[in-house]
Order: structure tokens, then sequence, then C-alpha cells
């Protein structure tokens, strides 16, 4: 089955900074090895999309044991990253300030593999907002090749 893009990755400057780190961790509470984004890179203007980067290092605490001497990119993190970004839409776009908690992912499929020294750039897109609620559909892309997809849902905790 054909993957449908959310968006062409290869229209977007991935090192551009739209939301700086220090802002990504203002408007989530992750931090430390928690903090699986590290900043975005696009906002559409109407902000209903974003595109996330991730920088994966070779020191994380996942490499030593997800696959001793072939690490890979647990692909829980990846959706992790994806509920980050998603996070920070509900953000952009809601009138209240609350902490907005990951309750579902739906629809996930992988098709490669991340690995340190990639560079994984997640695209979002808010598909239902509401005041308590989101629903986004989250991409991932490392060097323009399609990595993962998974629908996130987020509500207010």
């Amino acid at each position: 089955m054909a993957i449908e893009p959310i968006l062409d990755i290869s229209t977007i400057d991935l090192s551009h900074i739209d939301i700086s780190e220090e802002d990504v961790g203002k408007m989530n509470p992750q931090a430390g090895d928690m903090r699986q984004l590290d900043y975005v890179s696009y906002v559409r203007d109407d902000n209903q999309l974003a595109v996330g980067i991730k920088n994966v290092k070779d020191d994380e605490f996942w490499v030593s044991g997800h696959i001793p001497g072939r690490p890979i990119y647990p692909g829980v993190l990846m959706i992790e990253a994806a509920a980050q970004l998603s996070s920070i839409l509900y953000h952009l776009n809601a009138d209240v300030d609350h902490f907005m908690g990951f309750t579902r992912c739906d629809n996930c499929s992988f098709r490669g593999q991340v690995l340190p020294n990639n560079t994984l750039a997640v695209v979002s897109i808010i598909r239902k907002f509401q005041r308590r609620r989101f629903v986004c559909d989250a991409q991932g892309y490392v060097d323009g090749l399609f990595m993962f997809e998974a629908k996130i849902t987020g509500m207010m905790m």
C-alpha cells in the first residue's frame, strides 16, 4: 500500500527553527530523556500543521539496550515524538494552557529504521480539534524516506 504524504517534506528547510528548543520546553513538560522533540522547523500559517525535529544521538538512554550492537530508535519513542509535536499544535490553537496527555494511538505502522545520528522529521496535522481533545495524523521521515505513521489522540489532563 502506498503512503499518502501529509506534506512533501522536501519543501521544508529542516534546519530552520520556528519554535526553539526552549519554547518547546515551555509548551511541553517532558524533559531530559523523555524530551523527544528538539525544535519545530515549520508551522503552517493556520497552525494546523507542523514539522518537528528529533536529532537522534548515539548516547541516548536506549542505545546500549535496544538491539545491542545494532541500535534502532524505538518505535514507541517515534510515537512519543509525534505526540509531543501534536501537543504543540494543540497549544498553538487553544485559548487555555493545560497539559495535554497522550491517550490513544491508532493506525500505526513502521516502514523503516531510525538509527543513531539520524534526523527524524515528524509531520503532524490536526484532524479534529476541541477544547479538551484533539486528534492528529502524524508521519516520520529520515532523509526524505518514510519511517512511520500514526493517528495521535490527546486529551486535557
